[in-house]
């Protein structure tokens, strides 16, 4: 059934004799593309050598089992074993998004509502903080626009990997977040209203994986930049200097900006952060549309126009309308307990996929 894993055992050995040399770690970025590679395939190695020999057991216990009966439960539990190494192999063997290893730039913005919009979307952005803090990520807020209640109109925040750790497969930040693009819908009674009735408002949230200079290349010829003063509720927060920055990816159109840092140089490069991420997820939705038949029946990630989520507040309940899931635990996933959600879209697109394939 896994003949072309004996390809991937190969492969898997070769790296191990390569990453051995030390002449291969002169060169950092061969030799971290190796290390990654090598990391994508020992899970899988190493499942089906316990598949492998499990089927050895198999037989073995078989055999015993024909002159002494009591082996035949062990031969029930191995077969047990051996289903279930299978189904792990199988899961292993899904085709993996490229970028699953990458970071992301994970913005929100508060969207029809108004104050209520933006408060949800302030409530969005400390789930997400708060999420990455439990599983040890780290993040940096890279440009905010508050609202006059204290929530968010538009917020940026990085999130990434501690270190330079490999994640094991399916672990990366854009591995798990990848699902949380698309309209997130609250019901709720909001602070301003004093009639005590629930309303319904939105935020968009938008998820690219963080580009690399080597995956995106931008011509200094195509960018447009523009530099203006900062806007905010007020106060110290707003500069008293041009040092907000837009720049616009011309052939594109694709605009990224940032004004919280305080000088100019500081917010380019906070926006030139974003236009790369920008232009990636562009590019990658460009390959995914001439690959539309392969995804149809995939969990969908990429449209903003979709209400994927429901936070219903007066039944404490979470529901995820792409996948189904529903649960009552709403105050402890917008306090960062965001797995089973998350989980239960892997597990949708991972099967999804299985069929596909």
């Amino acid at each position: 059934m896994f003949e072309a894993v004996e390809e991937l055992v190969g492969e898997h050995a070769g790296l191990e004799k390569q990453l051995a040399d030390p002449s291969v770690h002169a060169d950092q970025a061969n030799a971290r593309r190796l290390n990654k590679r090598y990391a994508e395939l020992t899970p899988i190695v190493g499942t089906y050598r316990s598949w492998r020999q499990t089927g050895d057991d198999i037989e073995t216990a078989r055999e015993l089992a024909a002159d002494d009966p009591d082996f035949a439960a062990e031969v029930k539990e191995l077969e047990k074993q051996r289903e279930d190494l299978t189904e792990k192999l199988r899961l292993l063997l899904v085709p993996r998004d490229p970028s699953d290893d990458k970071d992301v730039i994970l913005e929100i913005k508060a969207g029809a509502g108004g104050d209520e919009s933006a408060l949800f979307a302030g409530d969005l952005l400390r789930m997400y903080l708060r999420y990455a803090e439990r599983v040890g990520w780290k993040t940096e807020i890279i440009d905010a626009t508050e609202s006059e209640l204290g929530g968010y109109k538009d917020v940026q925040v990085a999130v990434k990997l501690k270190g330079n750790a490999t994640p094991e497969p399916g672990q990366g930040v854009w591995a798990r977040l990848k699902y949380e693009g698309g309209v997130h819908r609250v019901q709720r009674v909001p602070a301003t209203e004093s009639q005590g009735r629930i309303h319904t408002s939105a935020a968009g949230v938008l998820v690219t994986p963080e580009a690399e200079e080597i995956d995106v290349e931008i011509n200094p010829g195509d960018l447009r930049i523009d530099v203006y003063r900062s806007s905010g509720p007020g106060g110290q927060s707003v500069n008293t200097t041009d040092s907000a920055v837009r720049i616009t990816h011309v052939p594109t159109g694709v605009v990224a900006s940032c004004q919280n840092e305080k000088s100019q140089l500081q917010n380019k490069e906070q926006a030139m952060r974003i236009l790369r991420s920008r232009l990636l997820a562009a590019a990658q939705e460009a390959a995914e549309q001439e690959a539309a038949d392969a995804r149809r029946s995939q969990v969908r990630t990429v449209d903003r126009s979709e209400k994927i989520r429901t936070y219903n507040f007066p039944e404490n309940r979470i529901s995820d309308h792409r996948v189904g899931f529903k649960a009552y635990n709403l105050d402890q996933v917008l306090d960062g307990e965001l797995d089973a959600v998350i989980q239960a879209c892997v597990d949708a697109d991972s099967a999804a996929k299985l069929a596909a394939a």
